[in-house]
């Protein structure tokens, strides 16, 4: 079912008129109603009190998810039904978070690799070779995690773009380099074309590739006929979804960076959210909640993007991740049996850490026409630094500045005899907050936001656990590089590749 074939729709529809009139500063004020927009599950707290949404409209919401069949859906999802239609699969990345998998075999590999990695001290650097899921959440986990870094270096090479490998090979000296490559059917074209590249460098300094590459893979035959060890390659299911796949051996970088303890402590945080998920009542569900407040504003509201604003500077690829994994998921236009959508399903997301992003677009967010409510993000506690320095009035500054944004956006600062210092206000945003960002802790958020993204494509009615969307772009480059099929190109296409030939 459509969102527009729900039958709460028409009703929806008239609420978010009357809630377009909203002003946020009285909805604020209104103590009661502030209390019970507040949400806790685990370590995170979820604050909505500065929405334009009133109780009476949430409850509304919660009718139009009971109605979408949301419950259900997600327990056919967490039971392993195959939910993922167009490829008829089921969607597992969330039983990667169950605890008996540390008793697993796959487990027992992939955790002895990266502790026999940290511990012999042969590889000073281990350079993932990915695209894609098979690089935006593991190194955005890396990143996230770099406070409880104590292997070797880890980086992310996805760009097929020759500058990206040739920069992080600079640095490197082939005898303590380890490279991963990560790639869900090892035939991803520009992962392997790194691959060899990667591959030729080893070679010439006199390294055999067997010994110095790993591999990552859904298809462990094809990464061993390419001529990676198979003791040095670790598999997971065709069911897990690349957007998905940080918790599966796509997380060995990880791994290595931070220790196995650290990644299960990871999947364990993610358990967490899995649990809440699947046993919170709908009206107290934080997955839930958010997705109905992403759906409200998407289509009830007509704000067509959404922004995450992490403050907190090891979650600078968070935005980069989110995007992949809701506009690969959600961003479609035919429902889950085929036939075109009648209303817009994935909001644009985008982001960047605050309090940088303050000092770049948050003008627009400010006083630009269009309105585009965000997540502002923050830890309470800054996370474990080394150096002998007090960091708490940074900290204390950085949490300042979260706060203001979120209550600027909101309450405005009227100003109509400089207009140029006028500020409206009445631009919605969610506060998301937590103690101090763990290990743990970050695998609870990633969990989060997986299931905000579901549940959303739950209400839409569409397919989120495929993307088929990749595909046209890539068998056209394809084309391109064979020199075949290039009569369907238009004629400006033909006339610049045959000029950049031999540049």
């Amino acid at each position: 079912m459509q969102l527009i074939d729900n039958p709460h729709f028409s009703a929806l529809k008239t609420a978010a008129e009357a809630a377009k009139q909203y002003q946020l500063a009285a909805l604020m004020a209104d103590e009661k109603r502030s209390e019970a927009l507040q949400y806790t599950a685990g370590d995170i707290s979820l604050d909505i009190s500065r929405q334009k949404l009133s109780e009476a409209d949430l409850a509304l919401l919660l009718r139009c998810a009971e109605a979408a069949d949301v419950a259900g859906q997600r327990d056919r999802m967490l039971n392993g039904d195959a939910i993922n239609t167009t490829e008829n699969r089921p969607v597992i990345h969330a039983s990667l978070r169950h605890h008996d998998r540390l008793q697993q075999a796959e487990w027992q590999k992939l955790s002895a690799f990266a502790d026999k990695v940290r511990s012999e001290g042969q590889y000073r650097y281990v350079i993932n070779l990915g695209i894609g899921g098979s690089d935006l959440g593991p190194a955005m986990v890396s990143n996230a995690l770099a406070a409880y870094a104590d292997g070797p270096e880890i980086r992310y090479v996805a760009n097929v773009d020759p500058a990206h490998l040739h920069d992080a090979l600079l640095a490197c000296d082939p005898k303590t380099t380890l490279f991963i490559v990560t790639s869900k059917t090892f035939t991803t074209a520009e992962t392997l074309s790194n691959a060899t590249l990667a591959r030729t460098w080893l070679e010439q300094a006199g390294i055999d590739p067997a010994q110095a590459m790993a591999a990552v893979t859904a298809y462990p035959e094809r990464a061993e006929a390419w001529g990676i060890q198979a003791a040095q390659i670790f598999d997971f299911a065709e069911g897990v979804g690349g957007r998905y796949s940080l918790w599966s051996a796509v997380g060995l970088p990880v791994m290595i960076g931070v220790g196995s303890r650290h990644f299960a402590a990871l999947l364990d945080g993610a358990h967490k959210m899995d649990t809440h998920f699947a046993e919170a009542s709908l009206a107290e569900n934080l997955p839930v909640i958010m997705a109905l407040v992403r759906v409200w504003n998407r289509n009830f509201l007509n704000c067509p993007s959404y922004g995450l604003m992490a403050y907190d500077q090891h979650l600078d690829r968070l935005a980069a991740w989110a995007q992949q994994l809701e506009m690969e998921s959600n961003g479609k236009g035919v429902d889950r049996h085929g036939k075109l959508l009648q209303l817009p399903a994935s909001p644009l997301i985008w982001g960047e850490p605050g309090t940088n992003a303050q000092h770049s677009f948050f003008q627009y967010l400010h006083q630009g026409i269009d309105t585009s409510p965000i997540d502002i993000l923050l830890p309470l506690k800054h996370g474990p630094l080394t150096l002998d320095l007090d960091w708490q009035d940074s900290h204390d500054r950085l949490v300042a500045n979260a706060i203001a944004q979120a209550e600027a956006l909101a309450a405005g600062s009227p100003n109509q005899d400089e207009p140029h210092r006028h500020f409206t206000g009445n631009r919605q945003s969610c506060l998301i907050s937590w103690p101090q960002t763990t290990p743990n802790l970050l695998g609870q958020l990633l969990a989060f936001y997986e299931h905000v993204t579901a549940v959303c494509g739950f209400i839409w009615g569409i397919n989120s656990f495929d993307q088929w969307g990749v595909e046209l772009g890539k068998s056209m480059a394809l084309a391109i590089e064979n020199g075949t099929g290039l009569e369907s190109f238009s004629p400006a296409a033909r006339k610049f590749l045959e000029s950049s030939k031999g540049l």
